[in-house]
């Protein structure tokens, strides 16, 4: 069986039309802390995330090669995935818009390294800070995941560039 070449032919589409194809497959909301150098705490909001190993337990999920907070979230040893409940929408908001403290009014618990567990979210994930792979306009960052816990809410769903929620 022989591989077919590779070859980087421009694509027959544009990057409007891609990005609409992509809004159709749905995918959960998270919102990424952790801690800056001077103690406080930084956090945005993604719905890059994917379960990538159980054993080791590893998790995925990618920034912008452009978002001012790459050099924190390369240079930091732990950060904390919080996966939003349905009832989020406006945190996930709060987390996406540019602000000097996203965590104003936001009630949080600690998590054993100290980063920021956001309060009700449906799922969380604290990570070692593995591994990070350039590609494309976007940093994938590999967390293995060193403690978790779930709660029995229902998640926030993203689709078609809207929040679906309960």
């Amino acid at each position: 069986m022989s591989i077919p070449s590779s070859h980087n032919a421009a694509p027959a589409f544009d990057t409007r039309h891609f990005r609409d194809a992509l809004s159709q497959f749905a995918t959960g909301v998270t919102v990424i802390t952790t801690r800056l150098q001077d103690d406080s705490f930084l956090g945005l909001t993604a719905s890059s995330f994917n379960s990538v190993s159980l054993s080791p337990p590893l998790v995925l999920w990618s920034l912008a090669q452009s978002a001012s907070s790459l050099p924190i979230f390369t240079g930091n040893t732990h950060y904390v995935i919080n996966i939003l409940a349905a009832d989020q929408a406006e945190l996930a908001l709060q987390f996406a818009r540019p602000s000097k403290n996203r965590f104003e009014g936001v009630e949080f618990t600690l998590s054993p390294t100290g980063l920021p567990i956001l309060k009700g979210v449906a799922a969380w994930f604290e990570c070692h800070n593995r591994s990070r792979y350039p590609e494309g306009d976007h940093v994938i960052f590999v967390g293995e995941v060193e403690c978790c816990d779930v709660s029995p809410r229902e998640p926030l769903v993203f689709h078609g560039g809207r929040f679906l929620s309960e």
